[in-house]
């Protein structure tokens, strides 16, 4: 029999297992309604969106062919870069989550969509879909938690190596579709003996990656500068660009998103045996949403609402918005913190933790933005016999 490790200050402190539990009655109960309430204008949403973004695309090559004008360059890439966030954010991540599966179109479908990603759709399904989501923000366990490169927690043992965080993390930012196809293929552990260097499974999965990185490449990088001539060179530049502002922007939504001050991060052992309305209060306590415009909810694939995408992952991202009130409501209601705020409040939040991170403990305080909300506290720290336990959520009796 366990337990719910408790402290005053800890934000289920106050919570028994009948109320986990009925908190994930009620988040099923939202799940089932919205599901059972899809229809022609959900269908008719992703659609436009589709047509909306193929359109741009189109149009911003076209307009790149003659890139060597300066105003067609500038016209042209910012077209390009929208076009691209809007393939990669709202269509892209949200048809391969399986979102659009109930409309039945072969064409928006989980199992035969094919992004502008270095990362092939299948590999990236089973690292985002099955193992990000099923694992949210445990350490060990959840590869988009630091991807691998970064201190994420306090608990982890800080290494000389981690005053470079800040560097490696611009880094992956700018390059941020081949960091997520190089943690896809867990290239570090894969490449770490001889013997899975050598696995098939690997080997033929590295394939892929690079067979999926040199067509994106051609397309990017050969075929359109060859078509704009004598404006191949801006046109070269132009598609670097927008490679790099849709990375730049995909990598803050996602840091916004998981990686805050306040959000909070688990060990391994917190998920041993967890129930339905656990997994339901790990994603609220392990998520931060982005306030602001409809547009920008849609530029961020709506993730922004990311609080409502990991509580429903598979629920069309039209609908977040709807949800949101409803979740905050229960939030509000067991006395747990919505974690929301302006997206330049998140970005700096984020990116404080990281440079924290890259310090020794208590080198930098651990602060939020002015008048964000007020932080997740830490769910477990306290001392047993001189042992720290910290961030366990246990079962109730």
């Amino acid at each position: 029999m366990t337990v719910i490790q408790k402290k005053p200050e800890s934000p289920i402190e106050h919570l028994t297992r009948e109320d986990i539990e009925l908190i994930g009655k009620e988040l099923d109960t939202i799940r089932q309604e919205i599901r059972d309430s899809l229809g022609e204008d959900d269908a008719k949403y992703i659609r436009t969106v589709i047509d909306v973004q193929r359109k741009l695309e189109l149009g911003s090559r076209a307009v790149l062919l003659f890139s060597k004008f300066p105003p067609a360059w500038v016209l042209g890439t910012a077209g390009l870069s929208v076009a691209k966030i809007l393939e990669n954010m709202e269509i892209g991540h949200n048809i391969l989550h399986g979102q659009w599966d109930w409309m039945r179109d072969p064409k928006i479908h989980s199992t035969t969509w094919e992004w502008d990603m270095a990362s092939p759709a299948e590999q990236w399904k089973h690292s985002h879909n099955e193992l990000h989501h099923t694992y949210t923000n445990v350490i060990g366990k959840d590869n988009d938690l630091g991807y691998g490169i970064m201190r994420v927690d306090e608990d982890q043992k800080w290494h000389p190596m981690y005053l470079a965080q800040p560097l490696w993390n611009f880094i992956n930012a700018c390059f941020f579709e081949y960091g997520i196809a190089a943690y896809d293929l867990e290239l570090g552990k894969n490449l770490a003996t001889k013997k899975r260097r050598n696995d098939p499974k690997f080997k033929a999965a590295t394939k892929q990656v690079l067979k999926k990185i040199r067509n994106q490449a051609a397309k990017d990088y050969v075929v359109h500068p060859l078509l704009s001539g004598p404006s191949f060179l801006p046109t070269l530049a132009a598609n670097f660009t927008a490679n790099v502002v849709r990375n730049l922007w995909s990598h803050s939504v996602i840091m916004c998103g998981h990686f805050p001050e306040g959000v909070e991060t688990f060990e391994k052992t917190s998920i041993d045996g967890e129930t339905r309305g656990e997994w339901y209060v790990r994603q609220m306590l392990g998520s931060a949403n982005i306030s602001g415009s409809k547009a920008m909810h849609i530029m961020t694939g709506n993730l922004s609402h990311q609080v409502e995408h990991h509580l429903f992952p598979d629920i069309p991202s039209n609908r977040y918005a709807e949800i949101a009130p409803r979740a905050q409501e229960i939030f509000d209601r067991y006395g747990l913190t919505y974690h929301s705020a302006p997206l330049y409040k998140q970005v700096a939040s984020a990116w404080h933790k990281v440079i924290r991170l890259s310090l020794p403990n208590g080198w930098l305080a651990e602060t939020t933005p002015k008048n964000a909300p007020a932080q997740v506290v830490k769910l477990v720290r306290m001392t047993t016999g001189g042992k720290k336990v910290r961030r366990q959520l246990m079962r109730a009796a």
